[in-house]
């Protein structure tokens, strides 16, 4: 059942109270059913009656039919990135999206985190949000409980891989990190390593690349850029690496001009390890509900029973999302768990 009005009983069959099919307009029918196209929903909601728009509130179901959007009470797991989803761009989390991810947990619903950070530089938010449990880490790279170090998914680079990105690094001359599950590595001291020490709480350990590959696991690489010539090099790296490596772009606000490049294998992806964690877990991805902001976020909330994109979101993203809540300033993950999660009201 689906508290949406009075005037609406089974959501399967979505027949009217007294059994009026006559009561459901055909677009309505052409929405669950996702034959219709965006447009066409938004252009008849915005001409349907106040009920009909309380009912269907735009974006309406955005790249999904209808999809997971607020039907449902029984969601389980809450997963959530952090860098422009969390974090502002003072890299701090508002009073209100802690409240709200406390009542969360406390209504019983799991709370982990999705980032293309490593575990070292999550800890400090785990810790402020008192989150225990799995989380998705290294852009799906690894899904693990930081307290007791158990991997629920690893998927690192293939070693050989690994040699080829730090010999295409030296050539080009572009900043490159190196991550295992445990451990930050790079070459020599830059902006890139200042920004990893003030900013994500990293010590680096800096050590000749050429020396590391063959011993260490090696989970995620990151490629630091911000100038145009740097920009240029990524995307010679892209090149030189298509259909080898899975690469995605992240970015935080705290630094706003700099791209972080996640490289991982070419399996991964967070939708991927969002599977792994709801089956390790026991839950059904129809119960998971999935917010993000960034392009590497699309598989994720594209897993999700319920996806929702933050306002500062980019355009790719919005694309695949049930529901746009707030921008991070204005505390967007509150926001869209009181609408979903803790309101009586689930739409």
């Amino acid at each position: 059942m689906v508290e949406i009005s009075s005037n609406w009983a089974k959501v399967g069959q979505w027949t009217p109270v007294g059994g009026d099919k006559s009561r459901i307009p055909g677009w309505v029918n052409r929405a669950i059913s996702g034959t219709d196209k965006i447009e066409e929903r938004q252009e008849k909601v915005r001409g349907a009656s106040p009920l009909l728009q309380s009912i269907f509130p735009l974006p309406l179901f955005k790249g999904k039919g209808i999809k997971g959007i607020g039907l449902s009470k029984s969601y389980k797991l809450l997963v959530i990135d952090i860098d422009g989803t969390l974090l502002d761009r003072n890299g701090a989390i508002s009073a209100e999206d802690k409240k709200a991810l406390t009542r969360a947990r406390d209504s019983g619903i799991q709370v982990s985190l999705s980032t293309g950070r490593v575990v070292q530089a999550s800890s400090a938010i785990l810790n402020q949000l008192s989150l225990d449990g799995y989380h998705i880490f290294s852009d799906g790279a690894l899904v693990s409980n930081p307290d007791n170090s158990e991997e629920v998914y690893v998927e690192p680079i293939r070693k050989e891989l690994v040699r080829q990105i730090v010999d295409f690094a030296h050539r080009v001359e572009v900043n490159l990190d190196l991550y295992s599950a445990t451990r930050f590595f790079a070459e020599r001291e830059t902006w890139a390593t200042d920004i990893r020490r003030q900013f994500f709480g990293l010590q680096p350990i800096i050590v000749n690349f050429s020396q590391i590959w063959p011993e260490e696991r090696i989970i995620k690489g990151t490629l630091v850029v911000r100038s145009a010539e740097e920009k240029a090099k990524v995307e010679r790296f892209r090149r030189y690496f298509k259909g080898s490596l899975h690469l995605s772009l992240t970015k935080t606000p705290a630094y706003p001009e700099v791209n972080f490049i996640n490289v991982v294998a070419l399996e991964v992806s967070k939708g991927r390890a969002l599977e792994a964690l709801a089956t390790h877990l026991g839950i059904a991805l129809p119960e998971v509900v999935a917010i993000g902001d960034g392009a590497n976020d699309v598989s994720l909330l594209s897993k999700a029973g319920l996806a929702i994109a933050m306002g500062n979101a980019t355009d790719e993203l919005k694309a695949v999302a049930d529901y746009v809540t707030l921008d991070v300033d204005h505390s967007g993950v509150a926001a869209a768990i009181e609408k979903f999660l803790l309101s009586s009201r689930t739409v």
